[in-house]
């Protein structure tokens, strides 16, 4: 017969690592900066010593801020186009500068929600005993 080995953790609280990561600060503490410059993830808080280089955010900010820029502006696009039919120079720029806008704001928030997601699920070494 077979045991399973069960190794238990304190519960840490999804939704708020979640407002703590997008507000770019420690899922742990939430007050020492999770990140280093613009998208650079610290090793560790500064604030409560938490180990953060176990993160595996890679493409997926990236992927999910294509997604919503591209849902939230197309069918913008699509609206002003048919409504107001604007010079193709004035509506090129205008949607140029919201998608860069957009994706400059959305990027970092969005690489913090993913770091602090797996920081509290435990996922890629963010378990206690394995860094």
């Amino acid at each position: 017969m077979a045991t399973s080995h069960v190794t238990t953790h304190d519960e840490r609280e999804t939704w708020p690592a979640l407002r703590k990561g997008w507000s770019r600060k420690c899922p742990n503490c939430g007050n020492g900066p999770l990140l280093r410059g613009y998208l650079k993830v610290r090793d560790t808080c500064p604030v409560c010593r938490e180990e953060l280089h176990h993160h595996r955010a890679d493409d997926g900010p990236a992927y999910l801020t294509i997604l919503i820029v591209g849902h939230l502006m197309a069918p913008l696009l699509h609206i002003v186009f048919v409504q107001f039919r604007p010079e193709p120079l004035v509506l090129f720029t205008i949607f140029a500068v919201g998608c860069v806008g957009l994706t400059l704001y959305l990027l970092p928030r969005l690489k913090g929600a993913i770091v602090a997601f797996q920081w509290s699920r435990y996922m890629h070494g963010f378990a206690p005993g394995t860094g």
